[in-house]
């Protein structure tokens, strides 16, 4: 479906006729699946190979592994080449042991063992590891990268560790932070974030999980590690709490990053934080907001406009945001709600 859709935006974008070996070609898709303010995104490569990051939480009659089978299928795959677990919070890890009755695991990649010896993560861990079970396991560290061939997936943080070394055209000094700002340290599971780059040729799309400012620093000063990027996936949810181990979405970083589109995996009633989206709506260079949600309990100043917004109430429809990217770095952008689209070219 979605391949047919790729193939019918180039014709309509007039591509065709000046490119046919590109529309000839399949895209990168993404699907932003709406978990109610955790997270779970399906990435597939043009040739076929998935990864899935978190699987959102647990029961609610199963959900999430619902919409998760949903996205598969659209993505017309029928297993999931990797998972990877960012952290062991219920939102990311909760709905592992539902999803893999439905579908089979090739590799299951995490950030090593449970951080944050509280009884509900604790408990995600140890179900975590019963479900991995006998599969294949990688405990994930920065710098990794994840044998895929249609696509690079690159590891940026780990464990509470960043990558050190800029990668390839980063490294520029950041003008926000001329000396390395300080940060409180977070005790908890989401400053060990597995964070991960994919790059489709040109196409550069960045999903650091919950990682809290401390690391986000790490990597954005005094120099930016990364470079800039396509697509942002707000980290935490679209959460802000300055001064406290538990911010993300520092200006530092986000800046630096200079996303062409950010998307906010935030719920009717999680994430989506005035600060964290002002901040995100003000970087340099963005050209559109998304939301998975309207922020019930924000404003409408800090909310996107109805079209970008892919559920607009607490009536828990589900409706993901789909992304189709080529490797020249052109990509689509489509709200499954209204089927609005919009096309960003470089």
């Amino acid at each position: 479906m979605q391949r047919a859709r790729f193939f019918l935006l180039c014709l309509i974008s007039g591509f065709l006729p000046l490119a046919p070996a590109l529309c000839a070609a399949k895209a990168l898709e993404i699907f932003f699946i709406d978990v109610e303010g955790g997270q779970s995104t399906l990435i597939v490569d043009p040739k076929g190979e998935s990864l899935l990051i978190d699987t959102g939480w647990p029961d609610s009659n199963h959900r999430d592994a619902d919409r998760i089978m949903a996205a598969a299928r659209a993505a017309n795959i029928d297993h999931l080449d990797y998972l990877i677990v960012t952290h062991y919070h219920s939102d990311h890890v909760g709905g592992v042991e539902q999803l893999a009755s439905r579908i089979q695991i090739g590799t299951f990649a995490d950030h090593g063992p449970n951080r944050e010896p509280t009884r509900e993560t604790s408990a995600n861990y140890a179900t975590y590891l019963e479900v991995v079970g006998q599969s294949h396991h990688v405990s994930l560290k920065p710098g990794d990268t994840l044998p895929f061939q249609g696509m690079r997936v690159e590891v940026l943080t780990a464990a509470g560790a960043e990558i050190t070394a800029p990668l390839p055209g980063a490294g520029q000094p950041n003008p926000l932070c001329p000396t390395l700002p300080s940060a409180p340290a977070d005790p908890t599971e989401n400053s060990q974030s597995v964070g991960v780059l994919i790059t489709y040729g040109r196409f550069r799309f960045i999903d650091l999980g919950d990682l809290t400012t401390r690391g986000e620093l790490g990597l954005a000063c005094p120099r930016n590690r990364i470079g800039r990027v396509d697509l942002y996936l707000t980290t935490h949810h679209g959460t802000a709490h300055p001064g406290t181990g538990d911010s993300s979405n520092a200006r530092e970083l986000v800046d630096a990053l200079h996303p062409r589109v950010a998307i906010m995996n935030n719920g009717a009633i999680k994430g989506g934080q005035p600060t964290a989206w002002q901040i995100v709506h003000d970087s340099p260079g963005l050209e559109d907001f998304w939301q998975l949600h309207y922020a019930v309990l924000s404003d409408p100043e800090h909310n996107v406009a109805e079209q970008f917004i892919a559920n607009m109430d607490m009536n828990d429809d589900g409706h993901p945001i789909e992304v189709l990217a080529e490797p020249d770095a052109t990509f689509t952008v489509i709200n499954s709600r209204n089927n609005f689209q919009k096309t960003y070219r470089k």
